[in-house]
C-alpha cells in the first residue's frame, strides 16, 4: 500500500514540477513586447551540454539539429529567475515571452519545457523523453532553441527550455 501511494505521489510531483507549453503565431496577447535583441547571453557548461544531448537525439531520430539563438536563451534566463525569485515552477508570462521572440526573430510558433532540481542535464532531458507533451516539443518541428540553467540559494536547478520555428 505504502509503495501505491508512493508512486502516485511521485507521478503527482513529476506532473507538478514539469510543464510544456506551446504557442502559435495565430495566438495575440496584449502585452507591451521589446523590440531589443539580445546578445550578450553567455553559456554554462551545463547549459551547452543539454542544448548537446537535445540536438543528439533529434538527430539520433533522424531531425534536424536546432540553433542556439542567445536572445531565446536571454528569454528563457528571465524565465528562471522569474521561478526561483517566486519559488514556482510554472509557465507563467510564457504568451508575453513568445509574443517577443515572434516580434524580435519573426518566429512564426514557440514551445516551452520548465523542470526544475534536476542534478545533470541528462536527468532533465530523460524526464522531459517520458513526458508525451514535452518529447512533443522536443521532436517538434522547430529550427531553433534557447536554454537557461540557473541555481537557486538553495542549490535547485531551474530549467527553461524554448523552442522555435524561424
Amino acid at each position: 500500500m505504502k509503495a501505491k501511494l508512493l508512486s502516485v505521489l511521485l507521478l503527482i510531483a513529476i506532473q507538478f514540477t514539469m510543464n510544456s507549453c506551446s504557442a502559435d503565431s495565430s495566438e495575440n496577447t496584449n502585452s507591451a513586447v521589446s523590440s531589443q535583441k539580445a546578445m550578450g547571453y553567455t553559456y554554462n557548461s551545463s547549459e551547452i551540454e543539454t542544448m548537446a544531448l537535445i540536438n543528439a537525439y533529434r538527430v539520433s531520430i533522424g531531425l534536424n539539429e536546432l540553433q542556439e539563438i542567445k536572445h531565446i536563451s536571454y528569454k528563457s534566463e528571465e524565465h528562471d529567475n522569474y521561478m526561483i525569485t517566486n519559488n514556482v515552477v510554472n509557465h507563467d508570462e510564457f504568451a508575453t515571452r513568445s509574443e517577443n521572440i515572434m516580434e524580435v526573430l519573426g518566429a512564426k510558433s514557440v514551445a516551452e519545457n520548465v523542470a526544475y532540481n534536476y542534478n545533470s542535464p541528462q536527468a532533465a532531458l530523460d524526464a522531459w523523453l517520458k513526458s508525451p507533451a514535452h518529447k512533443a516539443n522536443i521532436v517538434g518541428n522547430f529550427t531553433n532553441f534557447g536554454l537557461s540553467i540557473r541555481v537557486s540559494a538553495e542549490g535547485k536547478k531551474y530549467y527553461t527550455n524554448i523552442f522555435v520555428k524561424i
